[in-house]
């Protein structure tokens, strides 16, 4: 895929959550809500501060993230599904999937 977003945005694709409960019942596509999860697909270069340096983006490639359940313009690349938004969309990267990651 050749998509670079610009400036403080980042491409997400969303991880599907569970379909099944604790408890084992299923739930139907119909009553599912869209999951607020998802790794970080491409990333831009960053924003400009007030003297023009660009500040580099905390977020990178490959990264697990939460994100608000309205964030992000929702785009469809080569047949799949990914969300557009500015880094300030996310309220925190996944931990344990990223040092999972890095460490394989």
């Amino acid at each position: 895929m050749k998509f670079r977003p610009l400036h403080d945005r980042i491409l997400v694709r969303r991880i599907e959550a569970e379909e099944k409960t604790a408890g084992g019942i299923i739930i139907p596509d119909t009553a599912k809500e869209k999951p607020s999860e998802g790794e970080v697909v491409a990333v831009g270069s960053g924003a400009r501060d007030e003297k023009g340096a660009i500040q580099p983006l905390d977020v990178q490639v490959g990264d697990r993230i939460l994100f608000g359940k309205w964030s992000g313009t929702e785009i469809k690349l080569e047949g799949t599904d990914y969300l557009i938004m500015k880094e300030s969309d996310v309220m925190g990267v996944i931990e344990a999937e990223a040092a999972a990651k890095k460490a394989a």
